[in-house]
């Protein structure tokens, strides 16, 4: 297997000139620029002393600044502690601590909000630690170090009397051994809780074995283009809409803010990405904006009922949404981070809309399963990635629920400093626990029932998903969102209505509750009598997300 950097290497060398990395709306970087930020990094944390596997932390939103920072410090060697700009000002300097980093990189925002909650007085005391320094002005914020202080201060002169004509491809290396491995590369918080935290362990081995995937199973040509919504700090946009795009001479292009409608609209029409990487939340709401309505007035139902009208009108649509995600998805829209409503995959399976779901964990880096658009199973999560092994814990894993369970080169190391959580973590056999209940079938596809940890246990006993009625509610008219949970013995579901809409429409909440019973009396006929809603809660707030939108549960419960 190849140094995943090591194709980077090439790619910097060998497309100097070419666009490499941009801020939507505003400065690209070519691969050229890339290496001459990579180079006035090495030159501060050289002559600051930062050594081969120390440890950085860079914590900021989406840019191409970000990019250069984590270029720098896995070309230095370093081990990269990307930190979620979403987390706590508190939490940041307390898992920076934890991680035992020698320096934090931030941006603009995140500066703001350490300053704001006086939170980097939690440095003091911290003798490794050498200081703050901004990823967007490339200037100190903060020192605890004389060797910090005097090494941000001249960087910039040092930098260019190395380099009094620029840096030239000719003047960089940044290649690895293939035989370093097994070296740690980066820490990667799961949340930004400090109490118990649970950095996975990533080493150079993983990256670079969900690089040697993506090449296979996911070919671009040089120049293709993606566009990242996705946290860069978290695994899933990481790897595939950074770090692959970068190995094979492509061009990331980031949405710097939140990704509105109109925002990300405008962008998928001038990046025309070859794939999109998203979560099932966005192409959701697509679909019940835009698409479901339209196919579910009585007019198109029966439209739809006549073969020769069905294909042609399901064609017309598919082709405007397809040219609404900029007409150029060679590779489609794949869909991870949460289980995809039925309704909604029902309806892109119908109108052969290119979309896959795949499905992994930051602690295999991420991929587990995945399997192009052209050959995917609907309801699925695509087939298990090979040379990674998986297995169910069931007595017949086709059609027994069971754990997921997996073990191979894209598997963490263990928890960072919590070996308590590493044992946890694993089998006895050495098999890592997801904590997903699925099948396996014999085409090797990964079908996902719900998580271990949100089951809920019946008063008969028996084993209840909330996932599954969560998917049926969603598709209540004028349902936002959805959580069901149990309480005393019975099942209740919370629900995040579309005030807005309710209100365009002129539905009360005394209306519109008597149809959410009405619905929810439906759902039931369909459930299994141990499963069905006892009673419903409307809520006026959306639920609280974790960085790739998934519903903080343990917060509703």
């Amino acid at each position: 297997m190849k140094h995943y950097f090591n194709h980077i290497n090439a790619t910097i060398k060998k497309y100097w000139d070419l666009p490499a990395i941009s801020n939507f709306g505003a400065e690209t970087l070519t691969y050229g620029d890339l290496a001459t930020g990579i180079e006035k990094y090495h030159i501060l944390f050289k002559e600051c002393g930062i050594k081969k596997d120390d440890k950085i932390a860079i914590c900021g939103g989406n840019s191409a600044q970000w990019g250069v920072a984590y270029l720098a410090v896995a070309a230095y060697d370093a081990v990269l502690v990307p930190l979620l700009p979403d987390f706590l000002p508190k939490s940041v300097v307390e898992l920076t601590c934890f991680a035992d980093c020698r320096m934090l990189i931030v941006d603009n925002d995140i500066l703001r909000g350490l300053e704001r909650d006086d939170a980097l007085k939690g440095y003091e005391g911290q003798p490794d630690f050498l200081g703050v320094f901004n990823l967007k002005t490339m200037a100190p914020v903060l020192s605890f170090s004389d060797e910090f202080t005097k090494a941000a201060a001249t960087f910039e002169d040092k930098f260019k009397a190395k380099y009094p004509n620029g840096v030239t491809a000719n003047d960089v290396d940044y290649s690895k051994s293939d035989d370093d491995m097994e070296r740690l590369a980066l820490i990667s918080f799961t949340s930004g809780t400090s109490s118990s935290p649970k950095g996975v362990m990533l080493s150079v081995r993983s990256l670079s074995s969900n690089i040697r995937f993506a090449h296979k199973a996911i070919p671009v040509q040089v120049g293709g283009r993606v566009l990242s919504i996705l946290p860069l700090a978290h695994m899933f946009g990481m790897t595939f809409d950074f770090l692959y795009p970068l190995s094979v001479g492509g061009q990331t292009t980031v949405l710097a803010k939140k990704p509105t409608p109109a925002r990300l609209l405008a962008a998928l029409a001038e990046v025309k990405p070859f794939m999109f990487l998203t979560v099932p939340m966005v192409i959701e709401k697509v679909f019940k904006a835009k698409v479901i309505p339209m196919l579910s007035k009585p007019a198109m139902k029966v439209a739809l009922a006549i073969p020769v009208l069905n294909k042609i009108i399901l064609k017309a649509v598919c082709k405007k949404l397809y040219n609404t995600f900029g007409g150029n998805l060679i590779h489609g829209v794949i869909i991870g981070g949460a289980a995809l409503n039925k309704d909604v995959e029902k309806w892109m399976k119908k109108m052969k809309f290119p979309y896959c779901v795949g499905y992994g964990m930051t602690e295999c880096g991420p991929i587990i399963s995945f399997r192009h658009w052209t050959d995917f199973t609907p309801s699925s999560c695509g087939a298990l990635v090979r040379p990674l092994e998986l297995r169910i814990d069931s007595t017949n894993p086709a059609k027994v629920l069971g754990e997921i369970q997996v073990k191979g080169d894209n598997v963490m190391v263990g928890y960072y400093k919590n070996e308590e959580a590493t044992r946890a973590a694993f089998t006895k056999d050495g098999w890592l626990r997801t904590g997903d209940m699925g099948t396996f079938d014999k085409n090797e596809n990964v079908y996902i029932k719900g998580r271990c940890k949100n089951m809920i246990l019946s008063p008969s006993g028996q084993n209840v998903y909330p996932e599954e009625i969560e998917d049926k509610v969603n598709n209540i008219p004028y349902v936002l969102e959805s959580l069901a949970v149990g309480r005393k013995n019975a099942i209740i579901s919370l629900i995040v209505p579309n005030w807005e809409a309710m209100k365009a429409d002129g539905l009360y909440v005394e209306d519109y509750e008597k149809l959410v019973r009405e619905e929810i009396k439906k759902i039931n006929v369909e459930l299994p009598a141990y499963s069905r809603v006892n009673d419903i809660e409307l809520r006026q707030d959306p639920f609280e997300k974790t960085p790739k939108q998934s519903i903080k549960r343990f917060m509703y419960q």
